[in-house]
This record gives C-alpha cells, sequence and structure tokens, in this order.
C-alpha cells in the first residue's frame, strides 16, 4: 500500500512539472481558463511620434544564399507597438474575419491577417474580455477557437459596413516610404556589362545600349522613338533586367484608418525567399504583411485614362485600389504607342510633370485627405512620334533622355533573317536573302524594320508546312510571305 501510494504520489508530482513546463512554454492553460474574471491588457495605440518602423534585417543575418548582400527585409514585429497600427485596425481585421469566415482557431485567424500568433492571441483575448469573443472549442499547443458573442456580431456589422476587407494587416504608409527609399532605383547603377546581358537577345548597335544604359545609370525618364516595329516595346521591357531582381512591397496600406490595397497579382510577380537546394523558406523570420516580388514592369497603352492615375474607391467594399505609378513603384513604367491615349498628351504629362520633378505625387484620399507618396520609377515613353511633336520644352527637359531606335542596315536585316531561320528550323540561302532585299524592299523602296525577319520567316514555316515542302527559304516562299504579310502596305 506504501508502495503503490508513493508511486501514485510520485507520478503527480511528475505531471505538475510537466504543467509547469507546458505553461512555460505556450502559456498558463489555468490563466486562459479563467480569461472570464481575469482581464488580459487591453490594446494600446501607437504613441504619437513614436519610431514605427520595424528594424530591418541585414544581409550579414542568417539568411537564404539567394537573397542579394543589400537586400532589404522587412523584420517580424516582436511587440504590438512595432506593427505601426492601432487598436482599432486590428479589432476590425479580427472581427471582420469571424464574421465572414465563422468560429476559427487563434492560429488560423493569424495566418489570414499575418501577424505573429502571440501578438494575435494577446488581441484576442483583449476581445474576449471586452465580451466580443468567446471560446467555442479548444485546440492544440494553447490555442482556442473564437466565435462572435451578440455583441461582436453588432461590432463587426459596424466595421463590414465600412470596410469588407479582412485579409492580411497594413502597413503604415510611413514604412511603406522608408522601405522605398531603400530599394529606390536611383540607387541602382548598372554597368555596360549588365546592359549587354540583359539586352543579349536583341540586335541593338553600341550606341544605343549606351544610351539606354545612361538613363538607367541615373534612375532618370526617357523617350524611346522611331518607327513601328523596331523594338522599342521589347527594349522596355528588358530594362528592368540589369537591374536588381527582387524587392519587397506591403500587401496593404494604412493611412488614417484607410486601407489602401497595393499588391497586385495582376501587375506584380510573387517571388518568395528560398534556400539553396529551392525550398521555400515558409519559416524564415519576416515580417509576412510584405510580399517578395519581382521588380515590377507595367505597361499602360492607349487604354491608359487619368483616373487610372488617381487612388479609386470601391463603394460596396470600402477597398481603396492604388494606381498604377504607386504599384510600380521601385520598378520600370512604360506608357507605350504615347500620344494615342484616351487622355491627351498634355493631360497626362501636365499630371506627371511635377512627380518627375519631385521625385513624389500627391494622392487625394475619398475623406478629402491628400497623401503624399513615393513617384520612384523608371518611366519610360514609347512612341512612333517624334517627341517634340507632342510635348513642349518645359517637359522634354524633365525627361533628359530622348533615344531614336532607327530601321536596321542591310547587313543587320540578314543577320536577323538567318538567325530566325535558325530558331525556327529553316534552311537559310545567300540566294533568297539577296531576292528578298532587291525585289521586295530595294526596287519597291520598303523601308526595312527589325520586326520584318522574324515575321517573314514565320509565314515562310506556315507556308511550307501547309504545303509538304522542304523547310526553306526560296523566292516562292518569300513572294506569298510579303503578298500575305505586306498586303497594301
Amino acid at each position: 500500500m506504501c508502495g503503490s501510494s508513493y508511486f501514485f504520489n510520485r507520478m503527480q508530482r511528475t505531471q505538475r512539472c510537466a504543467a509547469t513546463i507546458a505553461a512555460c512554454a505556450f502559456g498558463s492553460y489555468s490563466e486562459q481558463l479563467t480569461m472570464n474574471t481575469v482581464p488580459s491588457r487591453a490594446l494600446q495605440p501607437i504613441v504619437p511620434g513614436a519610431n514605427v518602423l520595424p528594424p530591418v534585417s541585414q544581409a550579414s543575418s542568417a539568411k537564404p544564399a539567394s537573397s542579394p548582400p543589400t537586400e532589404f527585409v522587412p523584420s517580424e514585429p516582436k511587440t504590438f507597438e512595432e506593427t505601426g497600427l492601432t487598436a482599432a485596425e486590428v479589432e476590425g481585421l479580427l472581427l471582420k474575419y469571424l464574421f465572414t469566415a465563422g468560429p476559427s482557431f487563434g492560429r488560423r485567424i493569424a495566418e489570414q491577417i499575418r501577424l505573429p500568433f502571440g501578438l494575435v492571441t494577446e488581441q484576442l483575448r483583449s476581445l474576449k474580455a471586452q465580451l466580443l469573443l468567446s471560446y467555442s472549442n479548444q485546440g492544440a499547443m494553447g490555442d482556442f477557437e473564437y466565435e462572435l458573442t451578440e455583441d461582436g456580431q453588432k461590432r463587426a456589422h459596424w466595421h463590414v459596413g465600412r470596410c469588407t476587407y479582412c485579409g492580411a494587416a497594413p502597413v503604415p504608409l510611413e514604412n511603406y516610404v522608408a522601405s522605398i527609399e531603400r530599394q529606390s532605383v536611383r540607387k541602382l547603377r548598372p554597368k555596360l556589362s549588365e546592359l549587354s546581358r540583359a539586352f543579349a537577345d536583341l540586335m541593338l548597335d553600341p550606341v544605343t545600349i549606351s544610351q539606354v544604359g545612361q538613363a538607367v545609370h541615373a534612375g532618370r525618364g526617357l523617350f524611346l522613338y522611331g518607327q513601328p516595329g523596331n523594338g522599342k516595346t521589347s527594349i522596355a521591357e528588358r530594362i528592368v533586367r540589369c537591374m536588381s531582381q527582387h524587392i519587397w512591397i506591403p500587401r496593404t496600406i494604412t493611412v488614417t484608418g484607410e486601407i489602401i490595397r497595393l499588391f497586385d497579382p495582376a501587375n506584380h510577380e510573387e517571388a518568395p525567399l528560398s534556400s539553396p537546394q529551392g525550398e521555400l523558406l515558409d519559416l524564415s523570420p519576416y515580417d509576412r504583411r510584405w510580399v517578395r516580388i519581382r521588380r515590377p514592369v507595367i505597361m499602360v497603352g492607349g487604354e491608359l485614362r487619368l483616373e487610372q492615375l488617381e487612388i479609386t474607391h470601391n463603394t460596396s467594399t470600402g477597398i481603396l485600389e492604388s494606381p498604377v505609378q504607386l504599384k510600380c513603384n521601385g520598378g520600370v513604367l512604360v506608357v507605350d504607342d504615347f500620344g494615342r491615349q484616351r487622355c491627351s498628351a498634355a493631360e497626362l504629362l501636365n499630371r506627371w510633370i511635377i512627380p518627375l520633378e519631385k521625385r513624389r505625387d500627391y494622392l487625394n484620399l475619398p475623406s478629402g485627405r491628400q497623401i503624399e507618396v513615393p513617384f520612384d520609377q523608371l518611366l519610360v515613353f514609347s512612341t512612333n512620334l517624334q517627341p517634340h511633336k507632342l510635348v513642349d520644352e518645359a517637359f522634354l527637359r524633365r525627361i533628359p533622355y530622348k533615344i531614336e531606335v532607327a530601321d536596321p542596315t542591310p547587313r543587320e536585316f540578314r543577320d536577323l533573317l538567318q538567325l530566325w531561320c535558325g530558331r525556327l528550323g529553316i534552311k537559310y540561302t545567300e540566294e533568297a536573302a539577296d531576292y528578298l532585299l532587291t525585289k521586295h524592299f530595294s526596287e519597291s523602296g520598303r523601308p526595312m524594320r527589325y520586326c520584318h525577319p522574324r515575321d517573314l520567316i514565320r509565314q515562310v514555316k506556315a507556308y511550307c508546312e501547309f504545303h509538304d515542302q522542304p523547310p526553306s527559304v526560296s523566292e516562292k516562299a518569300f513572294d506569298v510571305a510579303v503578298k500575305n504579310y505586306f498586303a497594301g502596305l
């Protein structure tokens, strides 16, 4: 009997010891069971003037080998104050999510709003102490399932009426501004070798590469002008290749309680951090409100309207959508076919004349407040018209680089014909090339464009395949290709 009692007492002490260790690791279980009577620490607002910008991880920290040595990485907030958010902003996200998704465990809620579980747990406890939430189930590792009370339903309904967004917690505007300064295109200084690699798949003369490189090196805007079909758009699209490949942006930004959506899957390509073995590092310590993307290249054409350059308000959801130039910060914004937009060239340039000069833009919120944001992208205007016919001298001064993309020489045209024959598996002969240049260009007075070799060889390939002929250029094949392609041109 004594032996059994000794064994029983020892087992009880062992269980108490295990419970103590678990409480130290995940918070006291008994404390969580008595949350109805023990009030938790209330949410604290940000102290005005406090430094809410989270510390930034440096390359000297333990990081994946894929990250550049000086890459900006937003650090995970350790305290609620480091998030830079107010109590009302976090409360709204939590209540709206539970209102939309129903009862959810704390870890699932933390994953949804992309804040650390420990910080989210504090806020959930506070809301429970205010009788806005209650426990509906117990989970693993000190977690609980939360549901809205009747008062919580009313509060959540009020938040949803103002704005339906309940995704990743926003980042304060000042944090975003500081991050763009760290990742600015003006700090990039690509060299000639990097430009040459970026344009390796294009046939550009050294003078053009040098001109484009100087504009990128200076971080200033440029005009690409010349006849259609000579590769202006292709040059603009490849400029970003000579820059560092990735930047970090917040998914959403908050300004005085209003949420502006910045991350746009239609224009931003996500690039998660990876280990040297190529495995995604889902447990890496960074602020998950931010997303790592490839430096954006956004192209707008004739569909561009002045409204797209301002913050737009979705009245049904209450969410604000950022304008195209804000989404493109840290990258390249290409205005293709400039001069043929729905708004006039003068209206468009007047809208951007101050941002180009000051490197900052001013946007109006629906509340009437005006905010200052970075205007930090390489702005490229691509046009078939002469720049002086589109804009006045005052604007041309603010776009210091004007680069003409000229027609190819006969030698370059032949080289491109041979290049595309090799790519498409077509046999190339100098005799057929001579015939094409003499008959259909020199004698007809037709100007040569860089796109012609690619397009004509594609026509030759289709002709040979359709007629079951050997894949080879010939006078007959070129005659058919020219008739199809140029028609009345």
